[in-house]
């Protein structure tokens, strides 16, 4: 195993999105560019994401993980 694989395992430093059970877990962002409770877009090294829905909430803020929940009805990559 080399030392980045092991250092990736500990301190995660790609961009990633994980949805699981209504949620989003968005990883090492740049910014949140806009938020209100029907649209949340988010900045990452290589574009935007627009997530859409109904009753959006982040309810995870950190300075480089966000878990967001509501009723998400589409996700786009920009």
């Amino acid at each position: 195993m080399k030392f980045n694989d092991i250092k990736n395992s500990f301190f995660e430093e790609n961009f990633k999105v994980i949805y699981l059970n209504k949620k989003i877990n968005i990883v090492n962002y740049k910014k949140i560019e806009h938020f209100d409770s029907n649209k949340i877009e988010i900045s990452y090294n290589n574009g935007l994401i627009k997530i859409l829905g109904n009753k959006l909430v982040i309810k995870k803020l950190l300075k480089d993980e966000l878990l967001i929940n509501g009723l998400i009805e589409k996700l786009e990559f920009r």
